[in-house]
């Protein structure tokens, strides 16, 4: 094979196919960057919490009432929480601050304590997350639910699935931002996940907002692997009761006797 054979061409053109289908042999081609978009060395400040179903707060008044006020209160799918004998306050759509101002005035006008002290945070972060989902390579999706804390980028949120999949394509991996309706136009930021993880770079390790889509596709080889599969096995499954029948007759017919011990 001197001179570059068939030897070093078959290789050539099975490292390009694999680089092809999911993995980073070979440097792929630039993808379009969106410089407005926070990433791993430029994080955006998330606004103020706005508290929605099914939060969990923390709530504290002070002094000390006839029922205590304190620990976690869940907030209800109608965006109330309990006060206990107290009632019920609504809070849901609202921020920390305005959540504390608005128990503080319910509970004025039920009890007469001029030096009242109202605490509110938020003790599980429920109702904003993101989603990871994975395609298995034509046999359905998985998606995954995690709850964002502000800092997230997109390796941490792969990190949380222990990685990539074993049949996910390190080249088709992006963020779907959510929009209000498909005339907005989708937002799509393709990620390179071999830059990010190999060499450190940051441009495409998008920070992660509450809704996003974080999609990982699956290998084109083994997509079309499994489609042949799905196609072929009726096929195979039929052919082998035809020579399993087609064998039994001839059994039959070569050992009659022996077939009539069998009960035929």
């Amino acid at each position: 094979m001197a001179g570059g054979g068939p030897g070093r061409s078959f290789l050539g053109l099975l490292a390009l196919t694999l680089g092809a289908v999911g993995g980073c042999w070979h440097a792929p081609a630039p993808l379009p960057l969106h410089p407005n978009v926070p990433r791993e060395l430029r994080k955006l400040t998330l606004p103020p919490y706005v508290i929605e179903p099914p939060d969990i707060l923390l709530v504290e008044v002070i002094p000390t009432l006839d029922q205590p006020i304190s620990g976690q209160h869940l907030v209800r799918p109608d965006g109330t929480i309990s006060l206990g004998i107290y009632g019920s306050v609504a809070v849901g759509g609202m921020t920390l601050d305005e959540a504390r101002e608005a128990i503080k005035t319910h509970l004025s006008s039920r009890i007469k304590e001029e030096k009242l002290q109202v605490s509110v945070d938020v003790f599980a972060y429920n109702s904003k997350v993101y989603y990871v989902i994975t395609d298995g390579g034509g046999y359905g999706e998985q998606v995954y639910r995690f709850p964002i804390t502000g800092s997230e980028t997109v390796l941490d949120a792969i990190s949380q699935i222990n990685g990539l999949p074993a049949v996910a394509s390190k080249r088709a991996v992006w963020i779907a931002r959510r929009v209000p309706d498909a005339s907005c136009g989708e937002q799509k930021l393709l990620v390179d996940w071999c830059a990010i993880t190999q060499k450190g770079d940051a441009a495409t390790n998008y920070q992660v907002l509450p809704g996003d889509r974080i999609y990982v596709h699956s290998d084109k080889l083994i997509r079309t692997d499994t489609i042949v599969a799905k196609i072929l096995s009726p096929f195979e499954r039929l052919m082998g009761f035809t020579l399993l029948t087609s064998e039994t007759i001839n059994s039959i017919r070569t050992n009659p006797n022996q077939a009539g011990g069998r009960g035929f």
